[in-house]
């Protein structure tokens, strides 16, 4: 049974895949088509990051993950190097939790 899965899968990603290559070139070089697929990647960015910050299994929750992400967006707004953001964004979650508060 498992195999059929596998191969169903296998399948429709070809499928997928050749449909893309038979998209003719005129709606590929469109202007609305590039500015969409500009917006796409940020788009799918926010969502996970809000679904990783804000989602326990059913519910949202608010945490020290929140906590930490308005670190992280603050440190950017101030244009901290990358690494400072990560260890900025990790202390703030871990101050709030050693406090208890999340």
């Amino acid at each position: 049974m498992i195999w059929l899965g596998i191969l169903v899968t296998a399948a429709g990603c070809y499928v997928l895949k050749l449909v893309g290559l038979s998209v003719p070139e005129r709606i590929l070089v469109h202007p609305l088509t590039n500015r969409i697929s500009a917006l796409i990647p940020p788009a799918l960015l926010g969502a996970l990051i809000a679904v990783q910050v804000l989602a326990d299994d059913k519910s949202v929750t608010i945490d020290a993950r929140l906590v930490g992400l308005a670190a992280a967006v603050a440190l950017l707004l101030l244009r901290a190097p990358f690494l400072a953001v990560v260890c900025g964004a990790a202390a703030a979650a871990a101050l709030v939790r050693a406090l208890g508060w999340g």
